[in-house]
């Protein structure tokens, strides 16, 4: 927070709490408070000097930080899980922020996850309209042709969402073992993604991995490892994210 005057529902971003959008809604439904008085309005802005509290509780400001974890399969992509199975956090150690992922990666897909607790940060890269490229490896169970595999450029439907890529590309063809290899290339990740896609053109994906995340890639790390990006990995996809 800088000496001047910010919007209220940034300063509850930038502390970790919820990303800014969902901010927003806390205002509106009257779950903060300013000097120990509710605030509604979503223009409002605050001072480095103003206790705030988001239901109840006092924000304390952290400084930003950023994670990469090349997650494992079999990892919830979650800060906890109720079934008490293995969560992303489990791999960060004695991290003091509080911290979430941007977005998520499925159970049984591995590869990069960016946790942070900076709310514009996570807002900007998961935003579609930013185009901030995620690179997927996928196993597939057969062999499609071309012509089917176009069909994942122009979308297909699914539960009523357009599921598409924004490019792909064949890395490998086992004809002997009936399967494929497909890099593609997504600007946002709906909930199962690549994998509905696939069923729906009848090749399910029997293995996947997130490669690449804009400029991010998984060199030099092995699953459940993680490392904080550097102010100019940061920097950099800041700009990739607002171009």
């Amino acid at each position: 927070m800088t000496n001047a005057l910010e919007r209220l529902q940034k300063v509850i971003a930038q502390s970790g709490v919820t990303s800014r959008r969902k901010a927003e809604k806390l205002i509106v439904d009257g779950k903060v408070k300013v000097n120990n008085k509710n605030v509604t309005e979503l223009g409002t802005k605050v001072s480095p000097q103003d206790k705030i509290e988001v239901n109840g509780i006092q924000l304390e400001k952290e400084e930003p930080v950023y994670y990469m974890l090349y997650k494992p399969r079999g990892v919830i992509s979650s800060i906890k899980d109720d079934k008490g199975r293995k969560v992303v956090t489990d791999y960060l150690g004695e991290v003091e922020e509080r911290i979430y992922p941007i977005g998520r990666l499925d159970y049984d897909t591995s590869g990069i996850l960016l946790l942070t607790n900076d709310g514009d940060f996570a807002n900007l890269l998961m935003h579609p309209k930013y185009g901030v490229d995620k690179v997927y490896v996928a196993k597939i169970n057969g062999i499609p042709e071309k012509r089917e595999l176009n069909k994942l450029r122009k979308g297909v439907r699914s539960d009523n969402e357009l599921l598409k890529v924004v490019r792909y590309k064949i890395l490998e063809t086992d004809r002997q073992k009936n399967n494929m290899i497909v890099q593609m290339t997504l600007h946002e990740g709906k909930n199962r993604h690549i994998r509905r896609m696939m069923d729906i053109l009848g090749y399910p994906v029997s293995k996947l991995k997130r490669e690449q995340y804009g400029l991010l890639t998984l060199k030099g790390l092995q699953p459940g490892d993680c490392r904080r990006l550097t102010p100019h990995e940061v920097k950099k996809m800041k700009l990739a994210a607002s171009n």
